[in-house]
């Protein structure tokens, strides 16, 4: 698809909120400490022109990256906002650690 017939959107990628499995579990520390700097990326996505109009709550797979909703709150026709709510398999992450 042509970069001229793509419609911007702001996209909302979300990590793990903690950088240990068990934040509750790491005496002397406090959960502010433990906190994943990373756990939410805003980006600029790039996106059909068919999802410019897409209604807050509907849901739509981008390919590569996940799952995702249009934001209920922040989304409005002609200005999505999506917010991935569940990532793909990476069978290559496997593949790369053996």
């Amino acid at each position: 698809m042509p970069a001229a017939s793509t419609h911007k959107a702001e996209t909302r990628l979300y990590d793990r909120l903690f950088t240990v499995e068990q934040p509750d579990a790491e005496e002397g520390k406090d959960f502010t400490e433990l906190l994943n700097p990373d756990s939410l990326k805003t980006v600029t996505a790039f996106l059909e022109p068919s999802l410019a109009e897409a209604k807050p709550g509907e849901q739509f797979q981008f390919e590569r990256l996940g799952y995702f909703v249009a934001d209920a709150i922040d989304s409005a026709p002609g200005r999505p906002a999506f917010s991935r709510t569940v990532t793909l398999k990476d069978a290559w992450a496997k593949v790369g650690k053996k």
